[in-house]
């Protein structure tokens, strides 16, 4: 058993509470024995006790951002799945809502929600910027949960300005929370390492690449949690929705053909898919639980995500001015690695809504029904988190092997898709639908861990990478928006464009890394200088200096200092130079206080 590491009052031997000889007690003690360092403090156990909580705090805000993430999309894409279905049913509209044009009232959401992000490029860095990483995440959450909240009212004027609403959110949420969890990595590391940190002085950046067995685990973490969404989103569907469904054989009485032979989204479907219709007292309870459900994740965000910046990096973030943030991610296209990556981006996006509507509609529901889609998507999404632990092989392999394992296993399973037509209301082959949408989950979880692990290790600095996700996320938005626009185009079609594009990326991404072995520099848009109107307290430090990690690399070491920095004190005796340094140095805090501006005003 080890000794404590301070001794218990009052306890006996050398250590104990007996007075030692010759030293006065009471008032005449001496003033070291009251106040002085406390004699067995040690500062090295303290200091190890101190960094092991903030590595636990950071493990903490990993899983409650990731936690977070999960609950909301699942929340919005089962409350989604579950009202375009129940809207689809002719019996249900006419009952419950009458010539109020409910089909048209869809139509306008969906386009809102997939509309909507393409102006995303223009404001998610200003938002980003101005609220903060953690503030924009809780706001976009809580966006979602008044989506979900709207769904009380089922009214033009609630459903579609709820859409939009959260249509321009999507971009913001998940590219703060890309930058979040590479900053928790990056924070890890410092944490883990603060005595290297130490020697080599604030201002020195780490090596490069030094994070990434920190960003590769945090990544597969929180891909493994927002895989379970899809899970998640189908409980509605399975404990509830599904008592209310026709059989197969209804449904899908006047559907001839399915997988590559069909055309648009379920072509001959029937109007009706509900038996009886549920009750609305029912319904009520089913989405109460979703909003709290969807608040629960605003309280995970709002009270267990710390930030990922210190303040005075949040303030240095937002002074290189608002017109700067708005420019740098146009900028940023003089990067070959981001323009090579952009295929990438885009198949991303693909990937997801051809899980979601080509594998689980047009091959799933198409020939096995509606009753079963729940557990197609339950198939995809355990596939998915499962294989997500997979994104930890980059610790051992070379970075290009798990994007490109990823890109040959959907390449292999969409040129199988592309020749199998299932027959619609035959069963017998519904274990090949379950075992391809669990492969095509395994593609998803390598495609999805490798990008965002990527860009990552390829960015380093903190001063891009919001950008640099707000990128990756909207060439997404821009791809979902092409599958809306295409939803009516034939199977085949589909498959072709999912399967150039494939190639396409896979073929851009090894020529990025080709470029990067032979050691051609990319080149990168630069950095304003943060400038600050404020002089005060924040800026009196060296260690929170106004120049960011790069400038003071290219300054020469710790020789530029921020222009709210006060300046050292002057050494005492005569210094040299032709005027006094004393007529021109600024005011010191007190000074400011009182409202005057040092010896400039005499």
């Amino acid at each position: 058993m080890e000794p404590p590491l301070y001794p218990v009052a009052g306890a006996a031997g050398p250590q104990g509470d007996e007075d030692r000889p010759g030293v006065p007690d009471g008032p005449e003690a001496p003033l070291d024995e009251l106040v002085g360092a406390y004699p067995n403090y040690n500062e090295e156990e303290e200091e190890r006790r101190y960094y092991r909580r903030k590595r636990l705090g950071v493990l903490k805000n990993v899983l409650a951002a990731s936690a977070g993430g999960t609950l909301t999309y699942g929340v919005y894409l089962g409350l989604l799945q579950m009202q375009l279905i129940l809207h689809y049913d002719e019996t249900y509209r006419e009952v419950k809502y009458g010539d109020m044009g409910l089909p048209d009232i869809d139509s306008k959401m969906l386009m809102g929600i997939n509309v909507t992000p393409i102006a995303a490029l223009l404001y998610t860095p200003v938002l980003i910027r101005f609220f903060g990483t953690k503030w924009m995440m809780f706001l976009a959450v809580g966006i979602y949960a008044l989506f979900v909240s709207t769904n009380y009212w089922e009214r033009y004027y609630t459903l579609v300005p709820s859409a939009v609403a959260l249509g321009m959110a999507i971009v913001p949420l998940w590219a703060s929370m890309g930058n979040y969890i590479t900053r928790m990595a990056q924070k890890y590391y410092e944490y883990s390492h603060y005595k290297e940190q130490d020697e080599q002085g604030p201002q020195q950046r780490p090596p490069r690449g030094s994070h990434a067995p920190y960003l590769l685990v945090f990544q597969a973490i929180f891909y493994s949690f927002f895989h379970l969404s899809f899970a998640c989103a189908q409980l509605p569907m399975i404990y509830f929705l599904n008592h209310y469904l026709y059989d197969l054989n209804h449904t899908l009485y006047n559907v001839q053909s399915c997988g590559t032979n069909s055309h648009g989204i379920l072509t001959g479907f029937n109007k009706t898919v509900l038996r009886t219709l549920p009750r609305s007292r029912n319904l009520i309870v089913v989405e109460s639980v979703l909003m709290a459900v969807a608040f629960l994740a605003m309280l995970l965000v709002l009270g267990l995500c710390g930030a990922a910046y210190r303040p005075t990096e949040e303030i240095d973030l937002r002074s290189v001015g608002w017109g700067n943030i708005f420019q740098l991610p146009f900028k940023h296209v003089r990067d070959f690695r981001l323009r090579h990556l952009v295929p990438f981006f885009i198949y991303s996006g693909f990937e997801v809504l051809f899980a979601c509507t080509g594998i689980a509609l047009g091959y799933g529901v198409c020939s096995v029904g509606l009753e079963r889609l729940a557990y197609l998507l339950v198939a995809y999404s355990l596939g998915a988190s499962a294989a997500s632990v997979l994104g930890l092989l980059g610790l051992w392999l070379p970075r290009p092997v798990p994007l490109v394992a990823g890109a040959g296993l959907h390449l292999l399973l969409t040129l199988s898709l592309f020749f199998w037509a299932p027959v619609p209301r035959v069963l017998q082959h519904s274990w090949i639908l379950y075992m391809a949408a669990a492969l095509w989950g395994v593609g998803s979880a390598l495609n999805k861990t490798g990008l965002s692990t990527l860009l990552g290790i390829l960015y380093e600095d903190k001063e891009r990478q919001d950008f640099i996700f707000t990128i990756y996320h909207w060439w997404q938005a821009v791809a979902i928006f092409i599958v809306y626009l295409g939803s009516s185009l034939p199977m085949k079609a589909k498959l072709v464009v999912l399967l150039v594009t494939l190639v396409a990326a896979a073929a851009s991404y090894l020529r990025m890394e080709q470029k990067l072995w032979r050691g051609v520099v990319p080149r990168q848009p630069r950095i304003p200088r943060p400038q600050h109107k404020v002089r005060g307290y924040r800026y009196l430090e060296e260690d929170n200096s106004d120049e960011s990690d790069a400038e003071d690399k290219r300054g020469g070491g710790g020789g530029g200092r921020g222009d709210g920095v006060e300046e050292e004190a002057p050494p005492a005796g005569p210094r040299p130079g032709p005027e006094p340094a004393g007529l021109h140095r600024r005011p010191c805090p007190y000074e400011q206080a009182l409202g005057g501006d040092g010896p400039e005003e005499q």
